[in-house]
Order: C-alpha cells, then structure tokens, then sequence
C-alpha cells in the first residue's frame, strides 16, 4: 500500500521536478514557473493554513504528489477543500493512488464540499473523479 505523507523539506526537490513535468502536460491549462513551484512547494512545507501538500511514496520511492487548498465555500455553507494538484508519475499510474487519495482527504475532512478542476481532455482522471463520487459544475470559473 501507497503511504500519504505530509510534504517535507527532504521532499522539495522531488516535488519541484514533478511540478514541472505536471505543469509542462496537457494535464494543466497553465505552465507555472519556477517560482511560482518553489513558492508552493515552501508554503505546504511551512504549514500555511490555507495549503496543505502530500507526498505518494512506497518506503523511499516517491510516487507522486498533491496539494490541497483550503477555503470556505457560501455556496455550500461549509469549508472548502480545493484538490489543486494530483501527479502521479506515469509509471505509478492506473494503480488505485488516486482514488487512495481522495479517500484520504475525505476522511480527513469529513464535512467539506471537495472541488477540483480537471481537463475535459484528462479521460483517466476524469474517470477516477466520477468514480469517487465528483461531479461536472454547470458553470464556468474566471480569474482576474
């Protein structure tokens, strides 16, 4: 079985080349930076409040990672977890990780809306986020 662990100092490396291979996929509609990971990376380590990262490791390979935002959502009247990044290394995809993860989360906050953004084109994870129970919004996010 896969171990969840908390992000560390020891794991900064690891992160940041997959952030780049993560960011870099048809997986992800933006490219990031290297600074934009090194500030991501540093915030989940440094325990913010709002950003929470995760390691996938099996003894001392490491798998893959994730990062989870925290908010409260109105709409729902409850927190807000924000699924923002779920990589697996191709190798260790297709093996349950994911779904392993989200069961994790929700277990560890039990009474917050979970959201996430995936692209359409993303059949795999698509199908691994309706399997755990997500579903399509029907509107569209913006940013400024």
């Amino acid at each position: 079985m896969v171990s969840i662990l908390n992000m560390s100092d020891k794991h900064t490396n690891h992160v940041i080349k997959m952030m780049r291979e993560f960011y870099a996929s048809p997986a992800v509609a933006t490219n990031g930076s290297e600074e934009i990971f090194a500030s991501n990376v540093k915030n989940c380590i440094e325990n913010n409040p709002y950003l929470e990262g995760y390691i996938f490791a099996d003894k001392d390979i490491i798998m893959g990672y994730a990062m989870i935002a925290k908010s409260f959502s109105t709409e729902f009247g409850k927190p807000c977890i924000w699924i923002e990044d779920i990589y697996l290394k191709p190798e260790y995809c297709g093996k349950g990780i994911g779904s392993q993860f989200l069961s994790f989360i929700e277990q560890k906050y039990p009474n917050a809306i979970l959201r996430l953004e995936v692209e359409e084109e993303n059949k795999r994870a698509v199908h691994v986020y309706r399997k755990g129970g997500f579903e399509v919004m029907p509107y569209m996010e913006m940013k400024k």
